[in-house]
């Protein structure tokens, strides 16, 4: 009986992060998450998942309120 049987080890808790970015925990309303998710089945493949279409919705909100530079606008005129 020399050998033994090695069973790969799960891994296990959370995934690693991806970025330095800050982790922040929202709740959404079922009316808030109708029109996400509807806005997420009419984009293309490979569809974003509800994470990237907020972070879309906050980035797009701020550049419309003038917090963020318009990104084909580096001069700052939007």
């Amino acid at each position: 009986m020399g050998s033994s049987i090695s069973a790969s080890a799960k891994k296990r808790g959370r995934p690693a992060t991806t970025g330095t970015g800050h982790t922040i925990g929202v709740r959404m309303l079922p009316e808030q998450l109708r029109p996400l998710d509807a806005w997420i089945a009419d984009q293309p493949d490979p569809k974003p998942t509800r994470t990237v279409a907020i972070r879309k919705a906050v980035d797009d909100w701020l550049t419309a309120q003038g917090y963020v530079q318009h990104r084909e606008d580096p001069e700052g005129a939007n």
